[in-house]
């Protein structure tokens, strides 16, 4: 899409597993994330390996700077869940041109409807084209006790 945000030089946006730091990532969310806060290792682990995994790259060092993931049927509907940018590189509009880097590789898949949940980055995801639901009313969630 032209309208997506670039990422500032130096940066450089990934979709391969292979490249995602672990170890990192679980490591960022587990102990700064408030969604994930104390998420067992082993739990990120089976997330990561049922998702589409993103992620952001120093181009010099080629060490990570943020993280993504997405549930998805590659059909018609997306989750985009466990966004993280490192604190040292916030403020530079990584997190815009991230997530409208992922909404690009979902658009030939066909999908319709790429949700996300945020407590404090709708500014973040609004510039990336996200917004809030049209009919709120229409949605449910079962939270399963255990």
């Amino acid at each position: 899409m032209s309208d997506t945000p670039v990422l500032p030089d130096g940066y450089e946006f990934s979709a391969d597993t292979a490249r995602v730091d672990a170890a990192r990532v679980h490591g960022w969310l587990s102990s700064d994330a408030y969604w994930a806060t104390g998420r067992p290792r082993e739990q990120h682990e089976r997330a990561m390996a049922h998702s589409l995994n993103f992620g952001v790259y120093d181009t010099a060092s080629g060490e990570q700077v943020a993280y993504a993931r997405v549930v998805t049927d590659q059909a018609l509907f997306a989750w985009l869940a466990d966004v993280y940018v490192d604190p040292a590189v916030r403020g530079k509009g990584i997190g815009t041109a991230f997530a409208g880097r992922i909404r690009d590789h979902l658009v030939p898949l066909g999908v319709r409807r790429i949700l996300l949940a945020t407590r404090d980055a709708h500014g973040v995801y609004a510039k990336a084209g996200f917004r809030p639901l049209d009919r709120p009313e229409q949605w449910m969630v079962h939270t399963p006790v255990g």
